[in-house]
């Protein structure tokens, strides 16, 4: 069975973007010359993503494909295609739980918000890479909002890249 992760960094308060979606803070964070990164797209072939991430992040793409590598799909309540990639208008718990199912490398969660809420509440995460940066937002868009599931994690280890701190954590079985 495929495992679903969540792999994303937060602001020291707990926001996975500022106001009006602003990724400003992160890009300034100094991560040094090494990230988790490149070791981990590796362990993915499926990028999952509510529509406002893809297309803020395909701004900070200058409009380029993400993830050419991986297959992109999007969820929206709009019914309208989102620049090609495959739209999914379904409930994500369902679908994704499809998916975990299926033959095939990790499914990436990016984002947060209403994409991750229903899947965090089906206890659908598998493993947890969040890296917190220094910095305050007081605002913004929150990886965790108010949510029905209390849940243990197991620890895995932690790491540094620069100003960053990795949190790796898997749940328990």
């Amino acid at each position: 069975m495929r495992k679903i992760v969540f792999y994303g960094a937060i602001s020291l308060d707990g926001f996975l973007a500022g106001k009006n979606e602003n990724l400003d803070w992160l890009l300034a964070t100094d991560i040094g010359e090494e990230s988790s990164y490149d070791e981990f797209i590796k362990t993915i072939d499926t990028v999952v993503m509510g529509r406002i991430t893809y297309q803020e992040a395909l701004k900070l793409n200058d409009g380029a494909p993400l993830y050419p590598d991986q297959e992109v799909i999007v969820f929206s309540r709009q019914q309208e295609a989102v620049d090609g990639q495959t739209t999914i208008h379904e409930n994500p718990v369902e679908y994704l739980k499809q998916l975990k199912n299926q033959s095939g490398k990790n499914i990436w969660i990016v984002g947060g918000g209403d994409l991750l809420q229903p899947v965090l509440e089906a206890n659908l995460i598998d493993e947890w890479f969040i890296q917190i940066a220094p910095v305050l937002l007081g605002d913004g868009k929150r990886l965790f909002g108010t949510h029905a599931l209390e849940t243990r994690l197991e620890f895995v280890e932690s790491r540094q890249f620069g100003e960053l701190v990795e949190l790796h954590y898997r749940k328990k079985e």
